[in-house]
């Protein structure tokens, strides 16, 4: 050990050193504040540190690459010259902080999403604008900074009173013996990297213990690797024509026929009774509003009155599930309505333009299409989505064009309709105040119009303007008290429009605030609250286990619409005890809740089953007893909905 840290190599060892001392305190205080979580998973912690080192190991010699081509490159008669000092210095300390920026930025993740690093800080990266600013409106970015600078000063005072440097510069190392230490490094480092997979992680079923296990940069570079997920590659398969069938028959309906004999076309004709019927729909879809931000979920913060004024004269879907644990796949799931598929959302992909969608059926029913968005609508790839599906684009235009095929209009918000904004986009009254004034303008012209509202107040850094709640800026609770003032105040407001009684809106959520939990998946942690109000029917609340994708079809079917439909949704109010069923995942693993039991395939080709508690919404244990029937047809659902994409048959022209 000592002769470790006494030449040449002196620095990179002792950095080596650093970072698996630091890798270790931060996963040690990731463990202290997840304990509650993982207590019963005690046996597992010797797992999850030693495993742990091997990756952050592995990482420690990624970080030390260049230095070590550098060390082997200097030559020897350039050792501890003022150039070689200064190169020294300068290498270490752009590891030093980009390392401990990682581990710094670990811990508001793990807050949000009880999560090592994974696709989502990829994304992150992309968009630069809101992230950048939600950095600097949540964090006090100066003091981080001055911190950071003070560790690394500190560190470096260590090296020096330890002699580090002095070693690394007094060794005149032999060119051999360093071509022998640098070929080491890379070949430790590059085997790690190759033959380590962040899937080796996930050996427990809590989802805590994988989490922890990890190292944040290896998540951080194998979800950039991974971004895009083939599922015949990766998951549990059935014979296409046997997956097709099973899914056939799952989504028929009493009364709706299929309109080809073919047999992976799902495409079916679903009959009404008045198709005369055409009002006006805002589907409004509010930022993480989980359910149990509700009084009638058990929240007792009183944070939802006007939703849940609302809610009781509304049709009012109490047992509804997100399908994922983002914006974007909420989006899907209530424009195209289909399983989350696995990897990015269809909203993030290539060659996502002209799907069957909600579009398909308003264009049909001459409705003019709206997306309207706080935010430059680039993020995330949204612009192009909708407009790619026929929607015009209402944005925070910060100049981001959208792609030259999408032929579409895109209005911009402009600064004098703005009172507040955030990093991701202007307030909800701001928004609101937008959905207004189009619908005003469309109002006017005989054509029903139909409209998605995107709200992004209920998000970090949870700011929103002031003097509208008596709640103090900067919390959850806050953020979500404002949203529903602000959905108070838009409906005040649209009642007395004169469109207004012929007008529907759907008011539901993206995602919850929170998808982690103690599984894989944690059901609870997409339970979320919708209701269709406004549609002239008597008030109620509908109980039946359902998903996000079901929504619009079934509110096609209220308005008695015959349409033919390529959903995977279907009409809740048809739906037979023995078909309630809710699709759920998490870019990586895909669920089934049915019969109260929730089917989990992951891309490591397994197949779980485990019993859940509909009362609480949990899942309890692991089941020892398979159900190969819902094995097949959670296997069905996610396999075809990926084959349709990947082939294009999700295309309009191709249903």
């Amino acid at each position: 050990m000592k002769k470790l840290f006494s030449g040449r190599y002196a620095a990179l060892a002792a950095f080596v050193l650093y970072y698996l001392l630091f890798s270790f305190l931060v996963r040690l205080t990731l463990v202290m504040l997840s304990f509650g979580n993982i207590k019963d998973s005690l046996p597992s912690l010797l797992r999850v540190f030693g495993q742990g080192l091997i990756y952050d190991f592995t990482v420690s010699l990624a970080f030390c690459f260049f230095y070590s081509i550098y060390l082997l490159l200097m030559p020897s008669r350039w050792i501890g010259s003022k150039a070689d000092r200064t190169a020294t210095w300068l290498i270490l300390f752009l590891m030093l902080f980009i390392s401990l920026f990682a581990f710094a930025a670990e811990f508001p993740f793990w807050d949000e999403f009880k999560t090592r690093f994974n696709f989502i800080a990829v994304d992150y990266l992309i968009y630069t604008y809101e992230v950048v600013s939600n950095i600097n409106q949540s964090y006090p970015i100066p003091l981080l900074l001055i911190g950071l600078l003070a560790v690394i000063s500190i560190i470096f005072f260590v090296f020096w009173k330890k002699k580090i440097f002095h070693s690394a510069f007094q060794s005149q190392m032999r060119f051999g013996k360093r071509l022998g230490n640098t070929v080491l490094i890379l070949a430790l480092g590059t085997a790690g990297l190759f033959f380590l997979k962040n899937d080796q992680s996930e050996y427990s079923n809590n989802a805590y213990i994988n989490e922890l296990t990890k190292n944040g940069a290896f998540s951080f570079f194998n979800a950039y690797r991974t971004n895009e997920l083939d599922y015949k590659k990766f998951y549990r398969t059935l014979p296409d024509k046997q997956a097709f069938s099973i899914i056939k028959k799952e989504l028929l309906q009493d009364d709706d026929h299929y309109i080809s004999p073919v047999w992976d076309n799902i495409t079916r004709t679903v009959n009404g009774e008045n198709n005369s019927q055409r009002p006006n729909i805002v589907l409004i879809c509010i930022e993480s509003f989980s359910a149990d931000f509700l009084t009638k979920f058990g929240n007792q913060d009183q944070l939802t009155p006007n939703y849940e004024k609302m809610a009781a004269q509304s049709i009012y879907f109490t047992n509804l599930y997100a399908t994922g644990t983002r914006t974007v796949r909420g989006m899907e799931a209530l424009t195209l309505s289909v399983p989350p598929t696995p990897g990015n959302s269809i909203v993030r992909r290539q060659d996502n333009e002209k799907l069957f969608s909600v579009a398909t059926v308003l264009r049909k029913k001459d409705y003019q299409l709206s997306f309207i968005y706080g935010g430059d609508g680039y993020f995330d790839n949204m612009n192009a989505f909708f407009g790619g599906q026929g929607f015009a684009i209402v944005d925070r235009n910060r100049g981001n064009p959208l792609p030259e095929k999408i032929k579409t209009t895109r209005t911009s918000i402009e600064d004098k309709d703005v009172t507040f904004e955030n990093a991701w986009g202007i307030c909800d009254e701001d928004i609101y105040r937008q959905s207004l004034k189009r619908a005003d303008t469309e109002a006017h012209s005989g054509k029903p119009f139909f409209q998605f509202v995107m709200t992004t107040s209920n998000h970090k850094p949870y700011s929103f303007p002031a003097g509208k709640i008596n709640l103090p800026q900067g919390t959850r609770n806050a953020a979500v008290r404002y949203t529903d003032y602000a959905l108070g105040k838009y409906m005040d407001a649209a009642r007395a429009k004169p469109w207004f009684k012929n007008t529907v809106f759907v008011i539901i959520a993206d995602h919850c605030a929170s998808s982690a939990g103690k599984w894989e998946i944690t059901p609870e942690k997409h339970h979320i609250p919708a209701i269709l109000y406004n549609t002239g029917r008597q008030p109620q609340e509908v109980g039946k286990l359902v998903s996000q994708i079901d929504v619009m079809p079934t509110l096609f079917s209220l308005l008695g619409w015959t349409f033919d439909s390529a959903f995977y949704g279907k009409d809740i109010f048809r739906m037979k005890t023995n078909e309630e069923r809710a699709l759920m995942g998490n870019y990586r693993t895909l669920g089934l809740l049915k019969n109260n039991i929730f089917t989990q395939i992951n891309d490591r080709r397994e197949v779980k089953q485990f019993g859940f508690d509909p009362v609480k919404k949990q899942i309890t244990t692991e089941t020892k007893t398979a159900d190969p029937t819902l094995q097949n047809l959670t296997v069905s659902y996610y396999q075809t909905a990926s084959e349709r994409f990947k082939n294009g048959k999700m295309k309009e022209n191709k249903n």
